[in-house]
């Protein structure tokens, strides 16, 4: 005889209810069990950290499921964690700043997680550093214009320390900081000048560092060697491609050379272009040359003129006049009115007309008394009207001009 169950729907669906609800309630259980252990690690499981005398910033990769801390075990401001906290996984890093100490130190720090220390500490070392004078640029050494002045020397250092100046008298100081000497350097209006600043001290004798200080020479006012004009021909007697002043370009012109205009002449400024020189004059007509103004002097000063020149000779030999005027515009007298220009070239033995002005012969000298700010060099080939005085030509090569205040 078979025996038939029956079982009511609703007690069915109540008893999978409450074993839906206890095998939820299981598996909660067990999740809360595993998210409930702490963990926190540092990848690659570093345990301390060694900084040389300059320093450092180590950064680190934190896994955890919980908040922490780094926290220093000692008191100290030269390293720091940064952020010193964060909730589960994150960066930080350890900022380690230069010892200038002459000792080593160690710090060490604790990680808290969720509120409790973990048992190992993170241990941070520096080494000791070594007394120093460190200048900056000490082997360039310190240069700078005749003009006056003011500069700074920078340096580090970890020892007390003291400056002296060696043939300095020229300098004066401004302001001495930690980590600077500021100097003003008065004008020079002679030749280049160096001084020596040396930084010591007295506890350390045998950190004493150097630099130079050169004040570039001041005793020249003007100087001119024409190369930048690149017209015609270095040959005298060749004429072809040169070119008159009141042809050339501004930035030429911007130079601050400039000629008279010769009204014999339709005005024209009657100075030639060449390369690497000028020429006074034409035939018929005779050229000045005006230099800029001494604007480097600032009162009444005594200076020496030295310029190269050379009379104009065709290539068969025949020789112009060979009168070369001296003068000034504005102020100050000049020692001599004129210079006669004897040194002839010879075209068989220097036919490129080159080695003639590295001959002595073809250097002058004279002097300006009283010259300012305001006077200007005049030099002028003969005289303006040629035609009919003399061999009606004076032409003549000028190089090399060069103005210097007369110790």
């Amino acid at each position: 005889m078979n025996t038939i169950f029956k079982i009511d729907a609703a007690k069915m669906l109540r008893l999978f209810t409450i074993l839906s609800v206890l095998f939820l309630a299981f598996s909660c259980n067990e999740d809360e069990d595993i998210a409930s252990e702490p963990y926190f690690t540092i990848e690659e499981n570093p345990t301390g950290l060694v900084a040389d005398v300059n320093g450092l910033t180590q950064s680190y990769v934190v896994r955890s499921n919980r908040s922490w801390e780094v926290v220093a075990q000692s008191e100290g401001d030269w390293v720091k964690a940064f952020p010193n906290k964060g909730d589960d996984d994150g960066i930080f890093k350890f900022i380690i700043e230069e010892n200038n100490t002459f000792d080593p130190r160690v710090m060490n720090f604790a990680f808290i997680v969720n509120g409790k220390e973990q048992p190992a500490l993170f241990r941070v070392e520096q080494e000791a550093n070594i007394p120093f004078i460190t200048i900056q640029n000490a082997e360039e050494g310190i240069s700078f214009t005749s003009a006056g002045a003011d500069f700074q020397i920078n340096l580090s250092t970890n020892v007390d320390w003291t400056y002296q100046i060696t043939n300095g008298d020229w300098i004066n100081e401004i302001e001495t900081t930690e980590t600077a000497i500021k100097l003003s350097a008065e004008k020079n209006i002679g030749t280049e000048r160096t001084a020596i600043l040396t930084v010591s001290s007295a506890d350390h004798p045998s950190l004493s560092k150097s630099i130079n200080i050169t004040q570039l020479d001041g005793s020249i006012v003007l100087e001119e060697h024409f190369d930048w004009l690149t017209y015609g021909s270095t040959i005298f007697y060749t004429t072809s491609g040169e070119k008159r002043m009141d042809s050339w370009i501004d930035e030429e012109l911007d130079r601050g050379w400039t000629s008279t205009p010769n009204t014999n002449s339709s005005n024209q400024q009657v100075v030639y272009a060449r390369t690497g020189f000028v020429k006074l004059g034409k035939t018929g007509y005779g050229g000045d040359l005006i230099s800029p103004k001494f604007l480097s002097l600032d009162e009444e000063t005594n200076v020496k003129v030295t310029f190269k020149a050379v009379p104009y000779q065709t290539k068969a030999g025949t020789q112009d006049d060979n009168i070369l005027n001296i003068g000034v515009v504005g102020p100050g007298t000049t020692s001599v009115d004129a210079f006669t220009v004897s040194n002839w070239p010879d075209y068989d033995t220097d036919p490129d007309c080159t080695a003639i002005w590295e001959d002595a012969a073809s250097t002058y000298t004279f002097t300006i008394t009283g010259a300012t700010s305001q006077t200007q060099l005049r030099l002028l080939g003969g005289d303006f009207a040629l035609v009919g005085v003399g061999k009606g030509k004076n032409r003549i090569f000028l190089d090399d001009i060069k103005v210097e205040i007369i110790p």
